[in-house]
């Protein structure tokens, strides 16, 4: 397995060590996420995510079923950046649906049809997109099908509600 797709499935590990440094994502409240990049690993923000993400004491936490390329009528574009596109679109209409905003994602998972590394430009440029600097973790998970057949792309959440 390369580093490269060893580090992406790492994504989602949860460090919990001291002498890490962390970012808040917003002014030091303690309703916001604080995010993990441990200085002696590798670091992911370039692929679009997070080592580590620590969910503040107390919150409400809610988690979105995957998400996939589907339009409004169910349709699906044969093509994977298309279904990307419209994955996210839609995670960001579920959002909308619980009162939530991107900053609030502590974790994604996300599912490829027939992975390969041609893939992840588009990926990274999707989450970057949708997430900016706060990068949630996150995991990547090749698989050889999804729920439907054309399907190519799925993307959960979890996400601290406020």
């Amino acid at each position: 397995m390369s580093r490269a797709i060893r580090h992406l499935l790492i994504g989602g590990l949860i460090i919990m060590t001291t002498g890490v440094s962390t970012q808040t994502t917003a002014n030091e409240n303690d309703r916001k996420l604080t995010i993990v990049n441990p200085k002696n690993l590798y670091d992911p923000t370039p692929n679009g995510y997070s080592t580590a993400v620590i969910v503040p004491a107390g919150a409400r936490v809610a988690y979105i079923s995957g998400q996939g390329g589907q339009d409004s009528t169910g349709a699906l574009s044969p093509d994977f950046a298309v279904q990307v596109k419209q994955a996210y679109a839609n995670l960001r209409a579920a959002l909308d649906g619980l009162g939530a905003k991107p900053d609030q994602v502590a974790k994604l998972t996300i599912f490829v049809v027939d992975h390969d590394m041609s893939k992840l430009g588009v990926l990274t440029q999707e989450v970057k997109e949708m997430f900016g600097d706060t990068l949630p973790a996150q995991t990547l998970v090749p698989v050889p099908k999804l729920a439907i057949d054309p399907m190519l792309f799925e993307v959960e959440a979890i996400v601290v509600l406020e």
